[in-house]
């Protein structure tokens, strides 16, 4: 057996090393005879592995992947392209007649993808403890998803709209998530980085199509029966799929009958909080997290300012996730070969991402070729993050389901904390609290004469996004930075552990 693999008998539930193995290449642990395959409970040892279906490839695995790439794409794409419902909600006097409508509504789409995120930590332990409830759990939330949206669109009370549109659906998307988020690790070992990648790229896809469909939306019948239709189609896309959504491994059968399952080991999670490698990964992901979401929620608003229709300014979010899509699945694709390679990609990446937002979209965007080149690199380069959680994991988890998903749990976690906190601090940047924030931005003709001849993309609408693009370039260089420093512990620490060895060698000689 090849030791550059992972296979489910080559991996070891019972021991895992704190911090990840210093080779570029994180390999398992021998196998042994009393462990069962991985992600099988303990008490499940007398099922036969080869009557399961196979991993990493076969028609089983591909129509999960696919039937969750779909989900990724509608739970992550509507919040994200809820830039095109702000844009709407912000022009409609139905709304912004409201007290505190101008700081409430910018609130919706983060704080809707925000609890998803933040759900993460409380949802996965009981996924880990009640895996055969997990089918039931995705029901409940795509019905979930259904009431909220369809009941908000009959709201016009920004309060209630906040309450629906936000929380109720989000708690209803992450039911529907993270059941299907855990069955990945059963269905892809050896390809589970590029698994990723593709799983996290639909968030890139429904980015894509449902700003387009949206605006489209929004032009011919309004906000409310726009949010009506979005809520009959999520469950006809995703009801059919349902079925092959589901786990390759049979979960706590004893004795003929289910019963909760203890999956997982706390020593092991414990053991990261001593672990320099972990509290890097942590700190870049929450950095990184307060500047990702800012661009995404404010582009449609400052191409707006450009004095572009709202087609074309929703046209800059499908842009970006355009170039999400690519990095995601490239990244993916990449972060399954080493330790080394992740450090590589995201060190670059965090870095590249920190410089095109102070030339790109700081100095060139003053025009629409501009603005989507901005738009295009940026998703590039920002959004296939996540597609390394896997590579960056495997030293800390091994291949364990449980263990990938307590940890994809935490980094959600912190992912959810910056998406949630940036939100009113890019809104007080950009003065974004004013009573009137439509003529600020949308409709005042003689900001827009004087917009078309800013030199730069810092002096648009009078520089009021000047201070946003600053706080965000200055979050993706610090994160970069926290990545280069792991990285050169990494090696210096590698370094020093080979001279040891080649000194005692030496000795014994």
């Amino acid at each position: 057996m090849s030791n550059s693999k992972y296979t489910p008998e080559s991996i070891e539930l019972t021991s895992r090393p704190p911090f990840p193995a210093p080779a570029p290449n994180v390999t398992a642990a021998p196998a042994t005879s009393n462990v069962p395959e991985a992600g099988l409970p303990n008490n499940s040892s007398e099922l036969n592995p080869s009557l399961l279906h196979p991993v990493d490839g076969g028609f089983h695995a591909w129509a999960f992947l696919g039937a969750s790439f779909l989900i990724e794409a509608i739970v992550w794409g509507f919040p994200d392209a809820f830039g095109v419902f702000l844009d709407a909600y912000l022009t409609d006097p139905a709304y912004t007649s409201h007290p505190h409508a101008s700081s409430l509504l910018p609130l919706i789409g983060p704080i809707a993808s925000g609890i998803v995120y933040c759900v993460a930590p409380f949802l996965s332990p009981l996924i880990n403890r009640y895996p055969n409830h997990r089918r039931t759990a995705m029901y409940v939330g795509l019905l979930l998803c259904w009431a909220s949206l369809f009941a908000a669109s009959y709201a016009t009370n920004v309060v209630i709209l906040l309450a629906l549109q936000g929380v109720v659906y989000a708690f209803g998307a992450a039911l529907l998530y993270f059941p299907s988020l855990s069955y990945l690790a059963e269905w892809f070992i050896n390809l589970r980085g590029f698994a990723n990648g593709v799983l996290f790229a639909g968030t890139g896809v429904g980015g894509i199509v449902l700003p387009l469909t949206i605006s489209k939306l929004l032009t011919m019948y309004g906000p409310n029966v726009t949010v009506r239709i979005l809520s009959v189609g999520i469950v006809v896309l995703l009801l059919p799929l349902m079925p092959f959504v589901k786990g390759r491994i049979p979960v706590g059968h004893v004795a003929g009958h289910v019963q909760p399952v203890s999956r997982g080991s706390s020593n092991s999670v414990k053991s990261w909080m001593g672990s320099y490698f972990f509290w890097m990964l942590l700190v870049a992901n929450t950095i990184q997290s307060f500047a990702y979401f800012v661009p995404i929620l404010w582009l449609p608003t400052f191409a707006s300012t450009l004095n572009l229709d709202s087609t074309t300014s929703s046209a800059t979010l499908a842009m970006f996730h355009t170039g999400s899509v690519i990095g995601r699945l490239t990244m993916g694709y990449l972060s399954d070969s080493s330790l080394k390679q992740c450090f590589i990609l995201a060190s670059s990446t965090l870095l590249a991402t920190s410089v095109t937002i102070f030339v790109l979209w700081g100095v060139f965007s003053t025009n629409l070729a501009g603005l989507f080149s901005f738009c295009i690199i940026y998703g590039l380069l920002a959004g296939g993050w996540p597609s390394l959680w896997s590579g960056f994991g495997k030293g800390l988890t091994l291949n364990d389901p449980t263990l990938s998903m307590t940890l994809f749990g935490i980094l959600l976690f912190t992912r959810g904390i910056g998406n949630i906190a940036s939100t009113p601090l890019s809104a007080a940047l950009t003065g974004f609290s004013s009573s009137s924030p439509t003529t600020s931005f949308s409709t005042n003709s003689s900001s827009s004469l004087s917009q078309m001849s800013a030199k730069l993309g810092f002096n648009i609408a009078g520089g009021r996004f000047a201070s946003t693009i600053l706080y965000v370039g200055t979050c993706f260089a610090g994160a970069g930075m926290i990545v280069l420093f792991g990285w050169g512990r990494e090696v210096y620490y590698h370094h020093r552990r080979r001279q040891s060895a080649g000194a005692a060698s030496e000795t014994v000689m």
